[in-house]
């Protein structure tokens, strides 16, 4: 009887500790060591941004939901940040990674960052964000998997590979920046890479990943470049694009995919073809002279070479504009959450708000300006977010010193001073993305997904509504803006915290095309914004302070 008793026991301690377990979403643990290595991404060795010796840096592979814990040892001699692009942090920009919102991480010291990819199935990729560090590497894949509970709308596939395409320099990431602090462009790449190498293309390259044949592959393709956008394709092969930086999408097969930078694509591969080795071909787009790399595909047991024939890459952005229109939301495809993605009708709900945001170019003293609305961003040495926190922003910045409609004039003449918008908490705002210019802009927004209902020719007018897919968007955080072009999203500013918008051209971003949209919590409520957690650095004019005690409370 005692024995029985003890067992009881034993399985009722069992069962509560499942419990505890199942209580909270699982924690997986990493450290990274940032440290300067050699490698030759264009076949001569250069100084590059390794993690863990690795280039580019691990892939991390989570689930919806798992507590990400990363922590950094900056190894390096400048300071250093990492930002997860398109990962919304929700109620959380403490983790973002940007200079906005963190103060770096300074050479010989460690910072641990803790997030949560919430409710975002998807392909993501991390990159550096002080700097120039981008140009060196410190990139790598970030994916998010669905839980085993929530269906995903295609097959399981045998292998899950990610692909980083970008464009690549030759010059170190100080000579980058020694540039563009002297007010000079850095002129076209040398070279593309596909996860950090450039391959010769003369069948001697060891493949970069292996196929079985008749088996189907998730490939993830994100363009973690520079400032080129590429176009992605397989000899042989068409590509099932599924997922669109976390959203399914209707899946239609593609011959190729124009990658514009900081975008990303989740696509299925089917092995169907004769067993052998295949080419993976990046080229530039919309430069005078096509730039071209390969990566070497190999199917189990094949027999010959690859053929040196690539498949032709498009020409011009007419034809990426229709590849652009032809993506849609999947509506029946179940979200991360148990419901279908389309059961959110954002065509329905009133826009409180118009932004337009028209990027331009100019001079300052002789040396060359991005900027937005007339302002060319600057970061001040106390980030935005903390100014914000601890009460001194009279200090730091001022908002909203942009107008919601600039005139020619305002435009013209360009400022450098930060740039801060003032948007107030769950309302439906429109956002125009006007290109005046005469080359491709790609723009990301931190903290969001959003729907990008139109790209078009031309120069935006309300009238413009008419023509806006306010059915099946997809939901996404990066859209493109063609030249002489504008592009349209919508999203309910809803995710509290001070958020990026910038230029994913890593040039343009360093010279000033960005800014920092703030959502403030009206009532100051631990239900819209996390504290800010005890481990934050602290810099600039707070580097000492004592950090505010609950500022934000309540349910």
């Amino acid at each position: 009887m005692r024995g029985v008793k003890l067992l009881a026991a034993c399985l009722y301690l069992a069962a509560a500790a499942t419990v505890v377990v199942r209580a909270e979403d699982p924690y997986f643990h990493h450290v990274w060591n940032v440290t300067y290595g050699t490698a030759s991404p264009l076949g001569v060795p250069q100084q590059v941004i390794l993690i863990n010796g690795q280039f580019p840096g691990p892939n991390i592979n989570s689930t919806s939901n798992n507590n990400v814990i990363i922590n950094v040892f900056n190894n390096l001699d400048e300071p250093f940040l990492l930002t997860w692009n398109g990962i919304q942090h929700r109620k959380n920009c403490w983790q973002d990674g940007t200079q906005g919102t963190m103060c770096p991480i300074m050479p010989g010291t460690n910072y641990t960052y803790h997030f949560q990819p919430k409710d975002q199935i998807g392909s993501y990729f991390y990159y550096p964000t002080t700097g120039m560090h981008r140009a060196a590497g410190g990139y790598g894949g970030l994916r998010v998997n669905s839980r085993l509970l929530i269906p995903v709308p295609y097959a399981d596939p045998e292998d899950d590979y990610t692909v980083l395409i970008g464009d690549w320099f030759t010059k170190s990431h100080t000579q980058v920046k020694k540039f563009l602090d002297g007010g000079r462009t850095i002129g076209r790449p040398d070279g593309i890479v596909i996860n950090g190498k450039s391959g010769k293309g003369d069948g001697s390259d060891a493949p970069l990943f292996t196929l079985k044949p008749g088996k189907t592959y998730r490939v993830r393709i994100c363009n973690v470049g520079i400032k080129t956008s590429l176009n992605f394709r397989i000899q042989n092969h068409k590509m099932k694009l599924v997922e669109m930086e976390g959203s399914h999408v209707l899946q239609n097969d593609y011959d190729s995919l124009d990658v514009h930078v900081g975008q990303c694509y989740g696509t299925i591969v089917s092995a169907n073809q004769e067993p052998k080795d295949y080419y993976m071909v990046a080229s530039s787009r919309f430069l005078k002279k096509v730039i071209t790399t390969t990566g070497l595909l190999r199917y189990e047991g094949g027999k010959g070479p690859a053929s040196s024939q690539l498949p032709a890459g498009p020409v011009g952005w007419a034809w990426s504009l229709n590849q652009f229109r032809s993506f849609r939301w999947n509506l029946t495809a179940s979200a991360a959450r148990p419901n279908p993605q389309g059961s959110y009708h954002y065509g329905k709900i009133n826009i409180t708000r118009t932004i337009k945001l028209v990027n331009t170019q100019g001079k300052i003293d002789g040396k060359l300006r991005y900027a937005l609305n007339g302002v060319s961003h600057t970061e001040p040495e106390t980030p935005l977010k903390l100014a914000e926190y601890f009460g001194i922003t009279d200090k730091v910045f001022k908002y909203d010193i942009i107008t919601d409609d600039p005139t020619p004039e305002q435009i013209k003449n360009i400022k450098i001073e930060p740039n801060v918008l003032n948007i107030t908490h769950r309302t439906f705002v429109e956002v125009v993305f006007e290109n005046h210019e005469k080359s491709v802009q790609s723009w990301h927004l931190d903290g969001y997904s959003f729907f990008a209902v139109a790209v078009e020719p031309g120069t935006w007018t309300p009238e413009k509504r008419k023509n806006y897919n306010l059915l099946d968007a997809v939901s996404r955080h990066t859209v493109q803006v063609y030249p002489k072009c504008w592009a349209a999203i919508l999203l309910t500013f809803d995710n509290c915290g001070m958020w990026n918008i910038r230029s994913e051209n890593s040039e343009r971003r360093y010279l000033g095309q960005q800014l920092y949209a703030s959502i403030l919590s009206p009532e100051k409520s631990l239900r819209d914004e996390y504290n800010m957690p005890e481990t934050s650095l602290q810099c600039g004019l707070v580097k000492n302070t004592p950090k505010p005690v609950n500022p934000y409370a309540g349910a």
